[in-house]
């Protein structure tokens, strides 16, 4: 079972609640299609800052190597690791990109493939709704304060965690 992060796009002006369509789900793990082709990986899902520091880090690793006298397979064997990397962390990059576009996250769910776990969030989610809904719904009966009793008051404990019943107590 893939586990999958769903984010939530922004709020239009005329929107109460997110637009379900334009939800986004990121699977956790790793990404071969990110260590195979990295920069069209990155093109395809709209990460350009990411791009743009692939490309200054991987520029600036392969220049460097080469002016200090690497082997060519040494120079070959960092650009594998890079793209290691970006596979390894590619939901991670999505993820920080949403939240820098101002999504929000909004759950996490696992499922079989993307389509069952959209099904199982989007169930979750709409059972949810009525409650959400009916909060701010005008029909809906207002909600009404529970009192509760105070609690009792209990003898405060010392501040000390572990095997020793007082600070500083000496036996």
């Amino acid at each position: 079972m893939s586990v999958y992060t769903v984010h939530a796009p922004p709020l239009r002006a005329a929107d109460a609640l997110p637009d379900a369509e334009r939800f986004a789900f990121v699977r956790d793990g790793f990404s071969l299609w990110a260590f195979l082709l990295a920069p069209l990986w990155m093109l395809w899902h709209r990460l350009w800052l990411v791009l743009a520091s692939y490309v200054v880090v991987s520029a600036g690793l392969e220049t460097a190597l080469v002016a200090g006298g690497a082997p060519s397979w040494g120079v070959a064997l960092v650009a594998v690791l890079i793209s290691l990397l970006v596979g390894l962390e590619a939901s991670t990059l999505r993820r920080l990109t949403l939240r820098r576009r101002g999504w929000k996250n909004v759950g996490i769910v696992s499922g079989d493939d993307l389509e069952d776990a959209e099904r199982r969030f989007f169930d979750a989610w709409l059972r949810d709704a009525p409650s959400q809904q009916g909060a701010s719904s005008a029909a809906a009966p207002a909600a009404t304060a529970v009192p509760t009793a105070p609690m009792p008051r209990v003898p405060q404990a010392p501040d000390v965690i572990g095997l020793f019943p007082e600070p500083g107590a000496r036996r």
